[in-house]
Formats: C-alpha cells, sequence, structure tokens
C-alpha cells in the first residue's frame, strides 16, 4: 500500500502509517523535548521520554480528527478503507462518495469538529486542573495543535476539509458534484502557490511569515488539488458518454446457429485476439459462450454439421450492464469488483458487445482527438 506500514485496526478500519511519520515522531520529540529541559524538575531523559509521550498525543488527536470523518461516512453506509498517518498528518481513505452534498458535508466538517472540540476540551482540563507544570504544559500543547488543526483544515481549498465543504456547497448548488471538485481544487491551488511564494521569500529572508514547512504543504496542496481537478474532469468526461459508446468493435459475438466451419472459418481463423466468443440466439439474447480450445472437441470431419450451440458453457463470471449506464458508472464497478470485461446489453436483453478498461481508454483518446482536430 504504497509503502504503508499496517500497523493495526481502529473500531475495525485498518491503521497505516507512512514511512513519513517516524521521522516528524522523532522530529516533535526532540523539538518539544528540548523545551521540556527548561523545567528543573525533570532531568535525565524524563523531557525526552515525556516529549516522545506528546509527540504521540499529538498524533493521536489526528487520529481522533479522522475517526470523526470515518464514523460519519460509516453511518452513511460508506466503508472505510484505511485510515494512514503520513508527513503532514492523517487521512481517512472511504470507498465512495456520499450520495448528497449535505451527506458530503456532515463527513468533510465531522473531523475540524472534533478537532475543535479536544481544543475546548484540553482547554478546560488545563484551566480547571491542579497540574504539575510539565503535564499542564502538554496540555496546554495538545490545545492549540488541536485548535491549529481545526483551523487549518477549514481552509475552503482541496485537499483539506475546507475544500470539501466547499465542494459540498458548490454541488448543492449545481447539482454537479465534479463542478464542486474542480472549483474547490481551484482554490486549493490559490492557497497552495500562497504557501509556496510565502515559504519561498522566508527561506531567502525576504519575509518574516512563512518557513520551509509552509513550503512543503504548498507543494503538498498544489500537488493534491491539481490530481482533484484533473480526476474531476475524467469524471465529468466519463458521464457524458454511455456503456455503449466504448463497447469493443468487432465484439467477438456468434449466432448459436453457425455451424463450427462456418465459425472456424469466419471468426477464427486469421485472428489471434479471441479465445472465447459470446454466443447469441436469434434474437440476439445472450446463451453462453464457446471457447476455441472446444473445437477440438469435435473431429474436422464433423464441423459442418455441428452447430455452435451444441457446445455452449454457461457464461458464469460474465457480468453484465445496461447500454445506457453512463461510462463513470462502468468505471466505478470495473474498480470495485476488479472485473477485466463486462458485456454490454441493451433493450430486451440483446446482447452490444464487450467492454475493458482498454477499450474506455481507446475511446476516450479517440475523442480527445477528434476535438483537437
Amino acid at each position: 500500500m504504497n509503502g504503508n506500514i499496517r500497523v493495526g485496526n481502529l473500531f475495525g478500519i485498518p491503521f497505516y502509517v507512512n514511512p513519513s511519520w517516524f521521522f516528524v515522531l522523532g522530529l516533535v520529540t526532540l523539538s518539544y523535548g528540548g523545551e521540556l529541559t527548561s523545567f528543573p524538575q525533570l532531568t535525565g531523559i524524563t523531557p525526552w521520554i515525556l516529549g516522545f509521550v506528546a509527540a504521540l498525543l499529538l498524533f493521536a488527536s489526528v487520529v481522533f480528527h479522522e475517526l470523526g470523518h470515518s464514523f460519519v461516512a460509516i453511518a452513511q453506509g460508506i466503508k472505510v478503507r484505511s485510515i494512514t498517518l503520513f508527513l503532514f498528518g492523517g487521512l481517512a481513505t472511504l470507498e465512495k462518495e456520499s450520495n448528497s452534498p449535505l451527506q458530503a458535508f456532515l463527513v468533510a466538517i465531522a473531523g475540524p469538529v472534533v478537532s475543535l472540540f479536544l481544543f475546548g476540551l484540553f482547554t478546560i482540563l488545563a484551566n480547571n486542573l491542579s497540574l504539575p507544570s510539565p503535564v499542564e504544559a502538554i496540555v496546554y500543547l495538545l490545545a492549540s495543535i488541536n485548535l491549529i488543526l481545526g483551523l487549518f483544515n477549514l481552509i475552503p481549498g482541496l485537499p483539506l476539509d475546507g475544500g470539501n465543504v466547499l465542494k459540498a456547497i458548490v454541488w448543492q448548488i449545481t447539482g454537479n458534484p465534479n463542478k464542486g471538485i474542480i472549483f474547490a481544487s481551484r482554490v486549493g491551488q490559490f492557497f497552495g502557490w500562497l504557501a509556496v511564494i510565502l515559504g519561498g521569500l522566508s527561506i531567502l529572508g525576504l519575509s518574516q511569515f512563512g518557513s520551509f514547512w509552509t513550503l512543503l504543504i504548498g507543494l503538498f496542496l498544489l500537488q493534491n488539488a491539481g490530481f482533484s481537478a484533473q480526476s474531476a474532469r475524467i469524471q465529468e468526461t466519463l458521464s457524458q458518454y454511455t456503456a455503449q459508446d466504448a463497447v469493443i468493435p468487432n465484439s467477438p459475438i456468434v449466432p448459436a446457429t453457425l455451424t463450427l466451419r462456418d465459425f472456424a472459418n469466419d471468426y477464427v481463423i486469421g485472428q489471434n485476439q479471441w479465445k472465447k466468443f459470446l454466443v447469441t440466439n436469434e434474437a440476439g439474447q445472450l446463451l453462453g459462450e464457446l471457447a476455441v480450445d472446444d473445437l477440438k472437441k469435435v473431429p474436422t470431419s464433423k464441423w459442418t454439421e455441428v452447430r455452435v450451440s451444441e457446445l455452449i458453457q454457461p457464461s458464469r463470471a460474465m457480468e453484465m450492464i445496461s447500454a445506457d449506464r453512463s461510462l463513470l458508472e462502468v468505471v466505478k464497478l470495473l474498480e470495485q469488483k476488479n472485473l477485466q470485461q463486462l458485456t454490454v446489453v441493451g433493450e430486451n436483453g440483446v446482447v452490444v458487445g464487450l467492454l475493458e478498461k482498454t477499450s474506455i481508454v481507446n475511446f476516450l483518446q479517440q475523442q480527445a482527438q477528434a476535438k483537437a482536430a
């Protein structure tokens, strides 16, 4: 999983850490442990141990943030594939998009709400409990980090939570989720460039605002916002076409009434692409399939007497899809069920042809070339 290390499950959700997380864990431990050495009651390695505990608690806050997204998604019937900690925080990977703008908004806002709740909780604890000074400092740190985490994620640009909130709002206004993604991605790219410029000027000593981390965060926003926009544009294109549009030309379909001799002469000899053919009745409806190798079961001397219908095998593994389904739905089905092919059928179950991932790619390339011409 992109080099991520699985460390267990959280409420049934696979939990991973990216190798970059260990770098940040060590950096936070050393940085905050160094600050804790200012407390005279902390001696030896105690500041570093507390620094390590503080670092773990900071990342625990990130995990709670992602669990906020996850629990709301699960309540909507959406499976959470994983939660991953990495260099810039955490990521909850969902199986699919919410069904409505309101549901998408609730999933997006849940993370910041959890972070702001933790900010309030830690602030109350620090102000109302009599804690040792080092522990009080750690609690205040947790409060401030959760405040920063909640507010930063509310920036209205993808891939941040605020970007997903903005996407849901635009989706509600336009009725098109892809337009929401594209708009929120552009806003995310704006903030990404802003962070890159501020970080770059800071590194050059030309600005008091920003840092090297600001530059890295900006690059992260630019990369992911660009990817989101590109993905949305592809989905928008796919939604404009149907399964029938991307059917493989000259798909391997043969009538059941054909003799084996005619089948071999017209469909098998001279082609190496197809090893199996779909067999249809007179109405064009699917009866089953015929493997080319099954011709060996019948002596060639009888090929003019035996018909294709006599060698039909059931098409148990063949998934069917309606010809008028959008290509976007087709792609999602291929991905979710890890399918290689789909049989496209029209009205009354008439077989239109086969569809594969490569045929979709070829079709889209042809459309792009036609528009460019």
